[in-house]
């Protein structure tokens, strides 16, 4: 199947580039700069695994977001809340309607190119803070796809019942080079260890038993 897949430079979607790289054919990857605080940080990332395997790579620009939305995920946003997902405090990451926006225009750009598919890498662990990677909104998302396409565009969520320890052991059969990968929402020189995306990260390389590539301010 010819697919496209949402990139962001993250441990997940360059996984699910590598997994659809392997089970299908990849006509091209897409990112988008957003305005988040760590996009400076991931989108190289994207674009060094897209160069490794040789799959187009486009960046759109989001810039709206950034200026209109209310996230501190955002640069225009507050300080990113440090702990652990199920915190309360890490609703304040939520960019609204953020996978909705993106699948949609991305759905544009499979049709165009001729793609069958799009990938996305939402999985379990996402789920209870972020109402657009639930597989209740997935489904919802899938069935507007096919129907607003006359190709019926698909939506492939490979991670949907994974969490993130489950996708670094298949990353890691894959060969995905972690160390080419940024998940902190600080956006900073190093990954900060604190924030949720970090917290995640690190259990989900203890908990697949992998060791963990990333370098963390002390």
């Amino acid at each position: 199947m010819k697919t496209l897949v949402l990139l962001s430079g993250g441990m997940d979607s360059v996984t699910a580039l590598h997994w659809a790289q392997k089970e299908h054919e990849v006509a091209g990857a897409v990112s988008f700069d957003y305005g988040s605080k760590h996009n400076p940080k991931e989108l190289p990332y994207a674009k060094w695994h897209c160069d490794q395997l040789g799959v187009p790579h486009d960046v759109i620009s989001l810039d709206f977001v950034n200026t209109l939305f209310s996230s501190d995920l955002l640069q225009s946003g507050g300080e990113v809340p440090e702990g652990h997902y199920a915190d309360e405090n890490m609703k304040k990451t939520v960019v609204p309607f953020r996978n909705g926006i993106m699948l949609a225009i991305a759905c544009g750009i499979a049709e165009t190119r001729g793609a069958e598919a799009l990938v996305i890498a939402a999985h379990a662990g996402d789920h209870a803070i972020y109402p657009d990677c639930r597989e209740s909104f997935m489904q919802s998302m899938a069935a507007a796809m096919r129907e607003g396409t006359y190709a019926r565009v698909e939506l492939l969520r490979p991670f949907i019942h994974l969490d993130k320890a489950g996708i670094a052991k298949l990353g890691a059969s894959l060969g995905v080079d972690y160390a080419q990968t940024w998940s902190c929402y600080k956006g900073h020189d190093l990954h900060c260890g604190r924030c949720g995306t970090c917290v995640e990260r690190i259990e989900a390389f203890a908990l697949a038993g992998i060791p963990d590539p990333t370098a963390y301010a002390p």
